[in-house]
């Protein structure tokens, strides 16, 4: 299953679950097509390299499509716990966004090195010193975190996240993390997000305006 093919499948699953929500129990390929921005062609054929098949007239059942989708993109009953080290101004939005629980995801903690932030009660969620990472990671079996350190901090919370045993991390800091062995033998999954790099690809590619 190649990265195009699980990023369309996380889009049909957050679309089902809003379709769910809505009180719908059916629904059909072009459906799916026209809220994920692809054809119906292209979810007939995901569908069906994943064996799932609907009916020609009544559709794809809405809570098998999940079942079966969730049991790929590893969801549980209960909600996915993710931490966030440093609450500056990305951490505390991304604590304050309310759209991650519809998917199954849920931010259990905050972390951040200065007293006035971990010591500040208004937070949605609570904020600790970075010293009990690894108590907080045990005690709610946190498998992913969230990086929105400065640069120079960057290093150091990654260490701390591995050595809490963290296998996932969303990476919003400046500097670009690179997998780095476990003591299992195994590496851990590292996604880094530039937002100004981002912003430049985006700029340079409205200097070649698409045509089709």
């Amino acid at each position: 299953m190649n990265s195009d093919m699980i990023i369309r499948i996380t889009k049909y699953y957050r679309i089902l679950n809003r379709l769910r929500s809505l009180g719908l129990e059916k629904v059909f390929a072009h459906n799916l097509a026209d809220a994920a921005v692809v054809s119906a062609a292209v979810v007939r054929k995901d569908f069906s390299l994943l064996e799932i098949h609907g009916q020609k007239r009544g559709g794809y059942e809405i809570g098998d499509l999940l079942g079966h989708l969730g049991k790929i993109l590893g969801k549980t009953e209960e909600p996915q716990n993710v931490i966030i080290i440093g609450c500056g101004r990305i951490g505390k939005a991304l604590m304050h966004y309310n759209g991650f629980e519809p998917d199954g995801i849920r931010i259990v903690a905050g972390f951040d090195s200065d007293p006035m932030v971990y010591s500040d009660s208004t937070h949605p969620v609570p904020v600790y010193p970075l010293s009990r990472i690894e108590e907080v990671v045990k005690a709610f079996d946190v498998k992913v975190a969230i990086i929105t350190v400065p640069e120079g901090s960057t290093s150091d919370s990654y260490q701390r996240l591995l050595h809490a045993g963290i296998k996932g991390v969303l990476n919003f800091s400046p500097i670009t993390l690179k997998p780095m062995k476990l003591d299992d033998g195994t590496f851990p999954i590292i996604h880094n997000m530039n937002i100004a790099l981002e912003l430049e690809q985006i700029f340079y590619e409205l200097q070649i305006p698409k045509t089709e």
